[in-house]
């Protein structure tokens, strides 16, 4: 029974990294009153460049570009929102639809349908002290150092956020925009701010899962997990911590899917195949109904901002 425990904690770690990474950018952006549904092509082009990079160059600076990427597709974004004032989800459902078929159409042109050559993964940290061996603590050991960085970044997040003036200016553009340019602060510049940094938090998820998790880029990459990081946005009541801990359900759920199929093979002649894929969103409904509580956007959240209308 402990190794199963095992099994499912560290396999829950592995997943949820680059979920916790997307949530939290997607967080950033809206705290500050834009709507970023475009987190999945987000994390496909960074997880795209970062593979792709690390085939000629050290795997971190691949990540680097991987985060790179994520922030060039959010300036997009950030450029038809912000400086247009477009509609936002209809912008980022744009972005994930390009992202979807430009990087289809690279991947079959330069390496194939079945995905990118493989290439080194990142470092794999184990515990000192031979703490890797004490039971329960050895889920913890051997995984890269972006699964600790997704453990420690939501809490110091969160105290950005709400503990600095940088975190009361962001919150403040999403809650009352014209509020904050009184003070003389540019509402622009914050929510630029908030969505490059978002975008670049999104291309690190996505780089997390071709370097950390596989070890190349794959055609379904990120098969989703943009749209359930946006789902953990919700469900943690747009704050970092919230945020973490929903994407820690969400990567639980998907590890008791993986550990069910794979220890118990006879399972899929009793239970169809079908409501196994669908068992993360299950639980998810099921956190939801427990719950039971609404969930407060930001006031000013999609709403494009007007200087003359102040």
């Amino acid at each position: 029974m402990l190794e199963v425990l095992e099994a499912l904690l560290s396999s829950t770690l592995e997943y949820s990294t680059a979920l916790v990474f997307a949530a939290l950018g997607a967080v950033l952006s809206e705290r500050a009153g834009v709507v970023n549904v475009g987190v999945e092509g987000m994390m496909r082009t960074g997880a795209f460049c970062a593979a792709v990079a690390a085939l000629s160059m050290p795997t971190p600076l691949g990540v680097l570009m991987g985060m790179i990427a994520g922030a060039a597709m959010a300036a997009v974004h950030g450029y038809l929102c912000i400086r247009w004032r477009s509609d936002q989800v209809v912008s980022g459902m744009a972005l994930n639809l390009v992202a979807l078929a430009g990087g289809t159409y690279l991947l079959e042109s330069l390496y194939g349908p079945n995905g990118t050559p493989p290439i080194t993964q990142l470092s794999r940290w184990h515990l000192p002290f031979g703490l890797a061996e004490v039971p329960l603590l050895r889920a913890f050991s051997g995984h890269s150092v972006l699964t600790w960085l997704a453990l420690a970044l939501p809490f110091a997040f969160h105290w950005v956020l709400y503990r600095s003036p940088l975190g009361l200016r962001l919150r403040a553009v999403g809650e009352k925009p014209h509020a904050v340019a009184t003070l003389g602060l540019s509402v622009q510049n914050l929510r630029w701010l908030a969505v490059l940094g978002g975008g670049a938090l999104a291309g690190l998820g996505g780089a997390a899962l071709s370097t950390a998790v596989l070890d190349r880029f794959e055609q379904h990459t990120p098969a989703g997990l943009g749209f359930m990081a946006m789902a953990a946005m919700v469900f943690g009541r747009w704050t970092p911590r919230g945020a973490f801990l929903a994407a820690l359900f969400f990567a639980a759920g998907n590890a008791l899917r993986i550990g069910l199929a794979s220890s118990l093979p006879e399972i899929k002649d009793v239970v169809p195949q079908g409501f196994l894929l669908a068992l993360p969103y299950l639980l998810t409904l099921l956190l939801l109904a427990i719950q039971g509580q609404r969930t407060h956007a930001p006031a000013a959240l999609g709403v494009p901002y007007e200087q003359e209308s102040r």
